[in-house]
């Protein structure tokens, strides 16, 4: 049985074949969360756009889960530009998620910090140009394993993307 609370920071979870408890806010998740690539809500939202183009070309009428779904990563996508093409979106959002998938940092222990890609999208759907360490530690708990200049660093990175996609 599955339990979800809040997302990105409270979702718990007691599967029927183990006892392993799910949580977000310490970067605990279940298998089926291995080897995953999480899509953000921009990047959900490019290619339901592109999907529903292409559907209204074939004369296709989209479901209502279908644009619920385009409605709702509208809503909360934070980069987006009408302006820009598909691709010059994709290719800004795919370098954004790389960067931070690829982000690395040691500690003075000597051990090396990288991101999760459970927060890696959750970074891409919160932040936005004026987002504080602060907030970004509340919105995504487990970030605070991390030193601030990391986190500052991280969100520099993302401002500088959105910035270039909304500009």
């Amino acid at each position: 049985q599955r339990l979800l609370h809040k997302p990105y920071n409270y979702s718990f979870t007691m599967t029927e074949a183990s006892s392993t408890v799910e949580n977000a806010a310490e970067r605990q998740f279940g298998a089926e969360f291995d080897d995953i690539h999480i899509l953000s809500n921009a990047q959900v939202a490019v290619i339901l756009q592109v999907s529903a183009r292409s559907a209204v070309n074939r004369d296709e009428e989209l479901n209502e889960v279908y644009r619920k779904t385009q409605k709702y990563v509208e809503r909360f996508n934070t980069m987006t530009n009408p302006e820009k093409e598909n691709q010059e979106l994709v290719e800004e959002l795919d370098n954004l998620q790389d960067a931070l998938a690829s982000f690395r940092k040691e500690t003075d222990d000597g051990d090396e910090l990288e991101l999760h890609s459970f927060e890696v999208s959750a970074l891409m759907n919160l932040v936005v140009t004026d987002t504080s360490v602060e907030e970004a530690i509340a919105l995504i708990p487990s970030l605070s394993r991390l030193p601030e200049a990391a986190i500052d660093e991280i969100l520099d990175l993302i401002k500088s993307t959105m910035i270039r996609i909304v500009s």
